[in-house]
This record gives C-alpha cells, sequence and structure tokens, in this order.
C-alpha cells in the first residue's frame, strides 16, 4: 500500500491535480481561505484553469457547506502539493478504516482484511481524489465506538453528513434507535460535530448556506448529468425531464427500514442488521456515484468473514469484485451505465454470504424475499 501510494504521488505532473475530481475541494478551499464564495461557477474555474482543468466547464464541489472543514486546508497550499496531501490523507484514513474493522471481527489470524485494499470503489477514489473513502472512515467509526464511546461515535457522523443523501434510511433509523435506547450522547455528538462544523464555515463564509443552496438550483448539469444509480434508471423509464421519480426508490426504502427496524428492534445490532440497511441506503441513493460505493465496505468485509468461518468458498465475491476492478482499471468513466449492476451485486453477494451464517443470518437472508 505504502509503494502503491508513493508511486502514485511521484509519479504525478505539475499539471496532474486539475485532472482529478480532487480540484473541486482545492478550488473550493482555495475561495474559501481568500474570502470568496467557494461555490461560484465562474471564479473555480478560473482556478482549476491554473491548475490544468481543460474545457469549459469546473468541477464543482457539490457537496453542503458542513464539508467545508475538508476542504479549508488546501486553501493554504498548491495545487499540486494539495493533491499529494489529500492522497495520503486517503491513504491513511483507507488503513484506518480497514484496521479497525478487522479488530471488530475479533483480529481474525487470516489476511482477508487485506481484500479491502483491492475493492473497486476503494480504489476509483484513491484514483480520482474522492471523498468516498471519507464517508468510509466514518462508518466505521460510528460501528467502532457506538458503544464505548457514544460521543464520539456521534462525531463522526459528521463524515457521513458531507452526503447525507447516500444515509437516508440508514439515518433515519440511527435517529428512532438512539431515541428508544435513550442513546442520547450519540446524538449529542453529532451535533457537537455539526455546530462545530457549520461554525467553522460562518468564520470564512457568511454565506455559505445561501451560497450553496444558489449554485444547487442554477446549475443544470446536476439534474441533466446521467448518474449510473437505480433511481436514475427508473426517472429515464418514467420521465426523463421529471425529479420526483429519482426519489420514488429512496422514499419506499426508508419506510421498509423503519418497518425492518421496528420489527427487530429487541436484538438490533449494528454490525449485523445495520449493515443490510447500509447496503440498501447506498442502492437506493438518489444521488450516487461509484466512488461512493466505498462505504458499503464493512458489509462486503463481514461478508467475506462470515464465508470464510463457514468454510465457504469467495469464488462468487471474486467473480463480483473482479469485474468492477477490471471497469476502474480499464478507465470506464463513473458516469458509464457499466457501474448500474454493482450496489445490486454488493447487496446480493451479502445476502447470499450471511445466509449461512446461524440462525440471525437466516434471518437477514430471509429479507431478500422482502427486498425482492
Amino acid at each position: 500500500m505504502a509503494l502503491t501510494v508513493a508511486v502514485m504521488v511521484f509519479a504525478m505532473s505539475a499539471d496532474s491535480a486539475g485532472k482529478r475530481d480532487f480540484i473541486a475541494y482545492w478550488a473550493a478551499g482555495q475561495q474559501l481561505v481568500h474570502g470568496q464564495n467557494p461555490y461560484d461557477r465562474a471564479a473555480i474555474l478560473r482556478l482549476e484553469h491554473t491548475a490544468g482543468l481543460e474545457g469549459s466547464r469546473p468541477l464543482m464541489m457539490r457537496n453542503p457547506p458542513v464539508a467545508l472543514f475538508l476542504a479549508l486546508p488546501l486553501g493554504f497550499v498548491k495545487a499540486r502539493t494539495g493533491s499529494i496531501l489529500w492522497l495520503l490523507v486517503l491513504a491513511a484514513s483507507l488503513v484506518a478504516s480497514i484496521n479497525l474493522l478487522w479488530r471488530l471481527h475479533g483480529c481474525p489470524a487470516n489476511r482477508l482484511r487485506l481484500l479491502g485494499y483491492l475493492f473497486a470503489p476503494v480504489l476509483a477514489c484513491l484514483m480520482a481524489g474522492q471523498i468516498g473513502i471519507f464517508l468510509l472512515l466514518g462508518v466505521v467509526l460510528f460501528l467502532y465506538y457506538h458503544q464505548s464511546r457514544p460521543f464520539l461515535a456521534g462525531a463522526a457522523l459528521l463524515l457521513c453528513a458531507i452526503k447525507p443523501h447516500l444515509f437516508l434510511p440508514f439515518g433515519i433509523v440511527l435517529l428512532v434507535w438512539a431515541v428508544s435506547r435513550r442513546s442520547y450522547r450519540i446524538l449529542a455528538g453529532a451535533g457537537a460535530a455539526l455546530a462545530a462544523s457549520c461554525a467553522l464555515s460562518f468564520c470564512f463564509d457568511l454565506h455559505a448556506w445561501s451560497q450553496y443552496a444558489r449554485m444547487m438550483s442554477s446549475v443544470e448539469e446536476v439534474q441533466q448529468d446521467f448518474v449510473p444509480t437505480l433511481s436514475m434508471a427508473l426517472r429515464m423509464l418514467v420521465d426523463h425531464s421529471a425529479l420526483w421519480p429519482q426519489f420514488v426508490p429512496v422514499t419506499v426504502s426508508c419506510v421498509w427500514a423503519l418497518w425492518y427496524f421496528w420489527t427487530r428492534r429487541a436484538r438490533w445490532k449494528w454490525m449485523e442488521q445495520g449493515l443490510l440497511l447500509l447496503l440498501v441506503s447506498e442502492m437506493f441513493s438518489p444521488y450516487a456515484w461509484f466512488t461512493d460505493e466505498a462505504m458499503v465496505l464493512p458489509a462486503i468485509l463481514a461478508a467475506v468473514y462470515r464465508t470464510d468461518e463457514a468454510g465457504g468458498s469467495l469464488l462468487l465475491f471474486g467473480l463480483i469484485a473482479g469485474a468492477a476492478l477490471i471497469e476502474v482499471l480499464t478507465g470506464v468513466q463513473i458516469t458509464s451505465p457499466f457501474y448500474l449492476w454493482t450496489t445490486p451485486a454488493w447487496l446480493a453477494w451479502y445476502l447470499f454470504a450471511t445466509r449461512k451464517k446461524g440462525t440471525q443470518a437466516v434471518s437477514i437472508g430471509g429479507d431478500a424475499a422482502i427486498l425482492g
């Protein structure tokens, strides 16, 4: 892993930063540090051109202002330096996430956790400089600390809030679970982290939220871009010009998530039922990219460990993960419809693998019929 990062860092040319998604966060940070609008398309485009971006369309940071704390440090460095530091932070976050997942599963003697470094969405994040690995770290920190250090677990959810639309069913159930279990320290941690993040952004840009709302409402490509999700596919089938079909799957999945939690609330475990919920949240998100699928790695590794414990074969996983990896390494763009199959495949693999694990896994596997 260290060798791979070193090669990627030192092989970068002076203008390579402008050709990766990272540049959107760097340009937003530059604007923020200099007291300017981080969502100003014209200013962002000028900055990105200086870093090597080609074309007339800027790469915009479409995350809400709660995510500006990630972009802020990049405002103090040049594009190439920022790109190197950004890559190193992403790699460190990945290493920490996989190590914590290994600990959550009891530190097994095998090296199956190394498969996490070959998970295609993770590699896509490293290659593009995307923030899916931060989503993964937020999920893993919550899973690791929600019992022992609930306030810290809640604060870690700030990393999930940088793309809140990916966690709608997961977040709704988390809120209901916290209230029903009186786990108010988790809610307090999440609230404190969100407040601190908003306060930080206000220190540099008092109008960040209004600027963000204006950018999202005025950018036509936000509505016109093809996003390889099942929600977008439904919209294409029903009415391409209408937005409402894109939100039908996530609405249905939120209702299902509440029912799923409520019927299992007495035995609810985030490392079991919660992982299925995570997969469903990603699969039915109204807006997601392939790189965002890095967040489901906890479910993927859990299924790998369960298969190994049961003495099963990992051939099916190898075929699915290998096909996704080939797409990434051969340069298939993340806007391609060839990525439509991946989220259903991860969910199918999880249900297939966990159905063999005792009575509770059988119960989880039985939910495949309900989801179908």
